[in-house]
């Protein structure tokens, strides 16, 4: 058994999340994190508000803020950490995922 933890948050991304967990539709408990397959390196991150917990999900919390992490997701973020980021006019969620092994030029998928 691993102590990697699934997945992490700076204290810049939960503070951004907890603002739009404030604004978003009634009753969102968190933010559902999942993997799909698309983009030109094969896997994408998705993130949608949820209003329930399902029985395999893996719950990441931190303060007021919780992830729900997909279980078909874990294998392939175990370990990420996710950040707010803020440059001049672009403001975006990131992943440093450890089990990357590539990504695309445009940052929009990555491989493991």
């Amino acid at each position: 058994m691993t102590d990697t933890p699934i997945m992490t948050l700076t204290d810049k991304a939960a503070d951004r999340l907890k603002s739009l967990l404030s604004q978003s539709a009634e009753g969102a408990i968190g933010l559902r994190i999942g993997i799909t397959n698309t983009g030109c390196n094969g896997l994408s991150y998705t993130m949608d508000y949820t209003t329930e917990s399902r029985d395999d999900d893996a719950i990441v919390e931190n303060g007021d803020v919780k992830l729900l992490i997909n279980s078909d997701a874990i294998e392939y973020v175990a370990g990420t950490e996710m950040d707010w980021e803020e440059k001049g006019l672009e403001s975006r969620f990131t992943f440093e995922n450890p089990n990357e092994k590539g990504r695309c030029g445009c940052g929009s998928s990555f491989h493991v």
